[in-house]
C-alpha cells in the first residue's frame, strides 16, 4: 500500500520490468484509483496472442480500461514508430499508466524517436532474403561503422531495421536518430517506476506461467496460427511459438519444447534487466517482492 499512496494520482505512471514480474498486476491495482492501462508490450499488440503473451484476461480487461493489446493483425510488421503513433492519442485521455517490457517504447515515449520514412515492402523482403542469404553476421558487416558500434548484432530484427532504412533512405539509422524531436513524454512529467525481481524468485514465476499458460490454451493458440507460421514475421518472436510449432510438427516432444521456451524467457528476462538497468537510470526501482 505504501507504493501506490506514494504515486500522484494526477500523473501519469509509467511501468517497466522483466516478463513475469508482476507488472501487469500493478497496473491493475493502480487503475483502480483511476486510470487507463496502455500496452507497452511488443507482442502482445497481436490478436492472435492473448494466452502465450500473458496478455491481460479478458476478466481484468472488463474491471479496468485497457487499450492497444490485440490490435494487431498476425500478418502485419508492428514498429516502435507504429506503437508511438497509436499512444499519441491517448496520453491526453484518462491517466495513462503504461505497462510493459520493451524498453525501446519506453525510450521512444520519454526521449523521442527519429521520424524515418516507412520502408517499402520490397526493401523489406529484400533485406529478409539477404539476410538468408548471407546470414547475420556478415549483413551486420554491411552497416555502417557508427551504428554496428552500439547496435545489438546478435538480434535479427534489429539488424534488419538498420540494413532497411540505409537501402530505403541511402542514410543510415543513426544520421536519422540524430534529428530525434521532441519527446511525447518527459519523464520529470511521469511516475516512472521499474520493477527489479530477484533471479531465482524470477526464474521460478517464469516457469510457472509458462505451465500456467500451457493449461490455458497456449498449444491451441500456436496450433491456430500453424498454417499461417512464418518466422520472419514480428508476431512469431512470441517466446514460446517457435518451440511449440516444432511439437507441433514433431520435431521435439512437448516437454522439451516447455524446456526451452522456459530457458528463452529466462535468457530474454536477463537481457530485460541489462536494458533497465543501463538504460532507465532515472526510474524510480521497485522491489518485486514487495508490493
Amino acid at each position: 500500500m505504501e507504493l501506490l499512496d506514494s504515486i500522484p494520482q494526477n500523473r501519469p505512471v509509467l511501468i517497466a520490468g522483466p516478463t513475469a514480474s508482476g507488472k501487469s498486476g500493478l497496473a491493475m491495482r493502480i487503475a483502480k484509483r483511476g486510470g487507463r492501462i496502455i500496452n507497452a508490450d511488443a507482442l502482445q499488440v497481436f490478436a492472435d496472442w492473448r494466452v502465450l503473451t500473458a496478455r491481460p484476461s479478458a476478466e481484468d480487461e472488463a474491471r479496468a480500461a485497457h487499450v492497444l493489446y490485440g490490435h494487431v493483425e498476425w500478418e502485419r510488421a508492428y514498429s516502435t514508430g507504429d506503437w508511438l503513433r497509436d499512444v499519441a492519442p491517448l496520453l491526453g485521455g484518462p491517466r495513462p499508466i503504461i505497462v510493459g517490457g520493451t524498453g525501446l517504447y519506453f525510450r521512444a515515449l520519454t526521449e523521442g524517436l527519429a521520424d524515418i520514412p516507412a520502408i517499402p515492402a520490397e526493401i523489406r523482403e529484400e533485406a529478409i532474403a539477404r539476410l538468408e542469404d548471407i546470414g547475420l553476421s556478415r549483413l551486420a558487416e554491411e552497416l555502417d561503422e557508427d551504428v554496428r558500434a552500439d547496435l545489438d548484432l546478435s538480434n535479427p530484427m534489429r539488424v534488419l531495421r538498420a540494413w532497411e532504412v540505409k537501402r530505403a533512405t541511402g542514410r543510415s539509422i543513426r544520421a536519422w536518430q540524430a534529428e530525434t524531436p521532441p519527446p511525447l513524454l518527459r519523464l520529470q512529467d511521469a511516475t516512472c517506476i521499474v520493477i527489479e525481481a530477484p533471479v531465482d524468485w524470477l526464474d521460478e514465476r517464469i516457469a510457472l506461467r509458462f505451465d500456467t499458460m500451457l493449461k490455458a490454451g497456449a498449444l491451441d493458440e500456436v496450433r491456430r496460427i500453424l498454417p499461417r507460421w512464418d518466422p520472419r514475421l514480428n508476431a512469431a518472436r512470441a517466446i514460446g511459438a517457435a518451440e511449440l510449432v516444432g511439437y507441433l510438427n514433431g520435431e521435439a516432444g512437448l516437454d522439451q519444447a516447455r524446456d526451452a521456451a522456459i530457458l528463452a524467457t529466462r535468457q530474454y528476462a536477463k537481457r530485460q534487466r541489462t536494458w533497465f538497468r543501463n538504460r532507465m537510470k532515472g526510474w524510480v526501482r521497485v522491489n518485486a517482492r514487495t508490493f
